[in-house]
């Protein structure tokens, strides 16, 4: 389910985002299955249509949904390409966890061992 929280700083179409990529990348949401339509996923956040609809316009550039008349919009089939890598980040996510590791220290591990790996 896609909630908004109106106290979160970050913008309303960016929260839907969100949300949904990581339902798609998750697996939660599989290849080819239908979203909802911009004007109900709107009328059930009760934001305005254009709001849900860049953040479908976003995901679609992502490559993670794609939208076409009268199919609506679909998770894409290629945005399950890469399960392993979610399985390994899944871990990662855990052992940082367990060692008291905050979202921002977590991430500042993975650029040092992406920087280390561009060598």
């Amino acid at each position: 389910m896609i909630t908004v929280d109106d106290a979160n700083p970050m913008p309303a179409f960016e929260q839907i985002r969100s949300q949904l990529a990581g339902l798609i990348l998750l697996g939660s949401l599989g290849a080819d299955q239908r979203l909802p339509s911009v004007r109900q996923l709107a009328a059930d956040l009760r934001l305005a249509p254009g709001t849900v609809a860049r953040a479908y316009a976003l995901l679609e550039s992502e490559g993670l949904v794609t939208t076409h008349r009268g199919a609506g919009t679909r998770v894409s089939v290629q945005a399950d390409n890469y399960p392993d890598v979610l399985d390994a980040a899944l871990d990662f996510a855990e052992a940082a966890n367990d060692r008291g590791l905050d979202l921002d220290r977590a991430i500042l591990a993975v650029r040092a061992a992406w920087e280390a790996m561009q060598v």
